[in-house]
């Protein structure tokens, strides 16, 4: 007989979504407020996309420790730590003064965010059977996708008649709430057979490496006006170089099973197919979110309202259609979804490049709906895929190398396409026509690589044993 995930399994696995969506929300949010922001606090546009390319950057620093801290500290302990931090982050925003302090808080806003989707993936890996994995993975695809389809949507209807920082205000009182459910009902107990001691040099080699590697990109669209006194090739290469000792460290360190980040996921075939088909969809996703909203209130002459207006459409398919993709996947495998949802993003990437000066609002949307709806049909079975057919032991390090690079793809997709359009606009770096055609271009040559890889994905589900459950707690207090 079929096992189910028990009822307070479910409630755990609800609230953990719930929370997540929060946060991950906050990844975008900013981004249609991006015109508002560079006239009120009087920052250029390269500056202004760092607090999304900044919350993305931490989150990439900070998720490779997760995997650590899953297996030294109880699931609750890193679930209100997390929720304590975003809400500290939320308010401090709120309150900021100015863009510095805008910034840092952004910085803590994705300290607490960083751990949240590797303890909802390694929750869910652990506790659902395998015959259901890809229909509940399909909910993290609500989080992980549609929160920052929605975040310019929700900011657009802030902005329409509030100030930015009621996007902090309005958050707010909702993670306050979670952090509250979490302490009542967060119960969660794993045996942990061992403990990895945070080793004190790859913390900060991974900072390094992947805070040198996206500060590099950003730093060519600055320079190519004059707006950088430091070369773009100088963060970049201490971060790969950084990045090269990273990964030797780890795997010295993985022979005695005291790694940070432990790299053996990556000697599944799988895994590693998958994980590169989520980078180039994150990289495609985060480079259309901040680069059309840009086209459509500077090139078209819209409001901040209808540009937030544009993704709801595509956001709103994407969370219908992760539980049956998810369903899919259990009965049919990667590769019967993979290959036409990358042709799809393929296809409305092609289609953004060819985007015009005076194209109706209709098309914008049927475009982005398009791509949501590819990448819906890419996220689900990818991510199932990927840390499905890791072991037990390896679900908290497969989760966190995966989100670490979801987030750094992201990272460099906003920074890539900032560049690409501030390069190639004709207007002294201001966004034009030419530009976000250049930039949607380099993003639909990405979604032409995705295309050849899907075919590498598997035909059937990940074949891995099933595992013993969580014990689950009762409620406390």
């Amino acid at each position: 007989m079929q096992r189910r995930a028990a009822p307070s399994a479910t409630l755990i696995i609800s609230l953990l979504v719930g929370s997540a969506f929060v946060m991950i929300l906050n990844e975008t949010i900013m981004s249609v407020a991006l015109p508002a922001l560079i006239l009120d606090l009087n920052v250029s546009a390269s500056t202004a996309q760092w607090l999304t390319s900044g919350f993305l950057l931490t989150m990439a620093v900070v998720i490779p420790m997760t995997g650590a801290l899953l297996e030294r500290f109880p699931a609750r302990g890193v679930y209100l730590a997390s929720m304590i931090l975003f809400c500290s982050g939320t308010l401090i925003a709120a309150l900021a003064p100015g863009f510095g302090v805008l910034l840092g808080a952004r910085i803590v806003q994705a300290c607490g965010t960083a751990v949240m989707i590797p303890l909802l993936m390694t929750t869910i890996m652990t506790l659902v059977p395998v015959a259901r994995r890809g229909q509940t993975m399909g909910t993290i695809s609500i989080v992980i996708a549609v929160a920052p389809a929605v975040g310019p949507t929700l900011s657009g209807l802030i902005l329409g008649s509030l100030s930015w920082r009621w996007m902090f205000w309005l958050v707010l009182p909702v993670a306050l709430t979670a952090l509250a459910a979490g302490f009542r009902w967060l119960h969660v107990s794993t045996e942990r057979t061992r403990v990895t001691p945070i080793d004190a040099v790859s913390v900060p080699l991974s900072a390094v490496a992947f805070a040198g590697l996206v500060l590099g990109l950003s730093l060519m669209g600055e320079a190519a006006h004059g707006g950088s006194s430091v070369p773009a090739w100088i963060p970049a290469g201490v971060g790969a170089v950084a990045l090269l000792v990273f990964g030797c460290r780890q795997l010295h360190l993985q022979r005695r099973d005291r790694a940070l980040l432990d790299l053996r996921p990556f000697t599944y075939r799988r895994f590693s197919v998958s994980l590169l088909l989520v980078i180039l969809g994150f990289m495609a996703l985060f480079g259309a979110i901040i680069v059309l909203p840009l086209y459509v209130q500077d090139v078209l002459g819209r409001s901040a309202l209808v540009a937030g207006l544009l993704s709801f459409p595509g956001g709103i398919l994407m969370g219908v259609m992760g539980p049956f993709v998810g369903r899919i996947y259990d009965r049919r495998g990667a590769r019967v979804l993979v290959i036409p949802g990358s042709v799809l993003l393929c296809a409305a990437l092609w289609g953004y490049a060819t985007l015009g000066g005076q194209s109706p609002i209709w098309e914008i949307v049927v475009l982005q709906t398009l791509m949501m709806a590819g990448l819906s049909l890419m996220f689900t079975p990818l991510m199932t895929d990927a840390l499905g057919v890791l072991p037990e032991s390896l679900y908290s390090h497969g989760s966190a190398i995966l989100t670490t690079l979801q987030q750094v793809a992201g990272a460099a997709g906003t920074a890539l396409f900032i560049t690409v359009m501030t390069n190639a606009s004709a207007s002294g770096g201001a966004p034009d026509l030419a530009g976000v055609r250049a930039a949607f271009t380099v993003a639909a040559v990405i979604a032409v690589v995705a295309v050849a890889a899907a075919f590498l994905t598997g035909r059937q589900p990940a074949p891995a044993a099933d595992v013993e459950n969580l014990e689950v707690a009762p409620s406390q207090g």
